[in-house]
């Protein structure tokens, strides 16, 4: 059997890593600006993460959400109390896109309508309900262009209250920061005004922090920056360093019902012991302090170099904005400097997603290579 080749890779097999770095089979060392799609938080092979995790397999590692489970309620009490969100309830999952998939099902529960408004450039997964709602035609099958979803402009707030006015949408989903879509965000004035509108309608609102959450925008979740308060949150990449996991933050005022929701492997053991030691860590080691400072840092050192025309982002989720096309610079990056970076559909942006860890003298040897590089 082969692998279903779905997946363009560069020549490069990872086989350790630690902290903001990783070897290939021949010890090369690359420093990790990405990430793994900005999974890892906390740095690779944390050592509280390591001992936690193998300290639990030797108990016990998986069992169904049909028994108790304290790890869960650990989780989300400590969810709850570091992010801000005491007055959420948590639906625990596996996956960014599962999250997401449970979010819109929820929300369509909730109000008895299907259609949801999503926005230009967006990415909420590639399964059903959340790739219908990801703006990209090339990974919507047939099957999933049976939902119901229109998709506008960021921003257009009179386009939003147009679309709402109709009398049938659910739900409106929105990332906190776009990810893959290339770094757009929401202004302050927008994000309160779609609140406002979807308040008044019983239309819920539905941020897609999976990437810009957990500390990545310098604030736990990037909504935060604007002073809302959404119905439902969904997180999961960067919420266990690695470990498949994601969650659904929904608002108090709304009530469970059982079979509403559900899963095999969501929340078990393992993964809310990787989640529970990586809240414990952001809280213990100050990162997202950490991701300010760094941030500052980094917006100061790229100014030197001429060719950047925009950063785009906050915290430790950046878009460096070029006027070419970036392909060849982060091959260039990978192979002359051993330096990991991100893509996105905007194919001038590269994607700065390093560890929460990351120090300044890391952000110098990018800065550095990336001169090198520019000048050859």
């Amino acid at each position: 059997m082969k692998l279903f080749d779905v997946y363009p890779l560069y020549n490069v097999t990872p086989v350790k890593a630690e902290g903001c770095y990783v070897w290939d089979e021949n010890n090369i060392k690359y420093l990790d600006l990405y990430g793994g799609h900005g999974v890892i938080s906390v740095g690779h092979t944390h050592p509280k993460y390591v001992a936690d995790l193998t300290n639990q397999l030797q108990k016990i590692g998986f069992y169904s959400n049909s028994v108790q489970m304290p790890l869960q309620v650990e989780l989300a009490e400590k969810l709850g109390k570091l992010s801000g969100s005491e007055n959420y309830n948590l639906f625990l999952c596996n996956s960014g896109a599962e999250a997401n998939e449970n979010a819109l099902k929820l929300a369509s529960f909730i109000t008895g309508k299907s259609r949801v408004l999503a926005f230009t450039n967006s990415f909420h997964g590639r399964t059903s309900a959340a790739v219908a709602v990801t703006d990209n035609k090339s990974i919507n099958a047939p099957i999933n262009l049976q939902q119901k979803v229109t998709f506008l402009p960021l921003n257009d707030i009179e386009l939003v209250i147009h679309e709402i006015g109709k009398g049938d949408v659910a739900a409106v989903i929105i990332e906190g920061i776009q990810g893959v879509g290339g770094l757009d965000e929401g202004t302050t004035e927008f994000f309160q005004e779609v609140q406002k509108v979807c308040n008044k309608n019983c239309v819920l609102l539905i941020l897609d922090e999976i990437q810009s959450g957990y500390g990545r925008s310098g604030k736990f979740f990037a909504f935060q920056y604007h002073h809302i308060q959404p119905d439902i949150i969904t997180t999961a990449k960067g919420m266990a360093n690695g470990f498949p996991i994601g969650g659904v933050l929904i608002s108090d005022v709304f009530k469970a019902k059982y079979g509403s929701l559900g899963t095999t492997f969501g929340g078990n053991h393992l993964a809310c012991t990787a989640a529970i030691s990586v809240l414990d860590i952001i809280e213990e080691e100050k990162l997202i302090a950490n991701v300010n400072e760094v941030s500052n840092y980094f917006m100061e050192e790229i100014k030197q170099i001429p060719e950047v025309k925009k950063v785009k982002g906050r915290g430790l989720m950046l878009g460096v904005e070029f006027d070419f096309e970036v392909g060849e610079l982060r091959k260039k990056l990978i192979f002359d400097k051993h330096i990991f970076t991100g893509g996105s559909n905007n194919k001038n942006l590269l994607r700065i997603l390093p560890p929460l860890t990351i120090t300044k003298a890391q952000i110098d040897e990018f800065i550095k290579a990336l001169k090198e590089v520019l000048s050859q």
